[in-house]
């Protein structure tokens, strides 16, 4: 029996590589919902979330977005969303 009395002893710390940094923040509309959907350089969505959150105001703060993500570039990473919701989506490029 051991003992550690209940208590874990802590794991060997293991070096894994960095999750790629979010590069672009995508606002757009979805099903009469704004989402805010992030993603990396390669246009990998890592995260995706109401847009009215107070997350979404800090992370445009003072930036200016693209006025639509119709571009061939978007054509994978929005796939699902209609030509009229990716017009009026707004991109960021944050700032990492």
């Amino acid at each position: 029996m051991a003992q550690v009395f209940g208590n874990e002893i802590p794991r060997q710390h293991t070096q894994t590589p960095l999750r790629r940094a979010t590069r672009y923040l995508v606002v757009i509309e979805s099903g009469g919902s704004v989402l805010a959907r992030l993603f990396t350089d390669g246009r990998e969505q890592v995260a995706e979330f109401d847009a009215s959150t107070e997350e979404v105001t800090v992370m445009t703060q003072g930036l200016v977005p693209s006025t639509s993500a119709d571009g061939p570039e978007w054509d994978h990473a929005l796939a699902g969303h209609s030509a009229s919701e990716r017009g009026a989506a707004r991109v960021y490029t944050l700032d990492v």
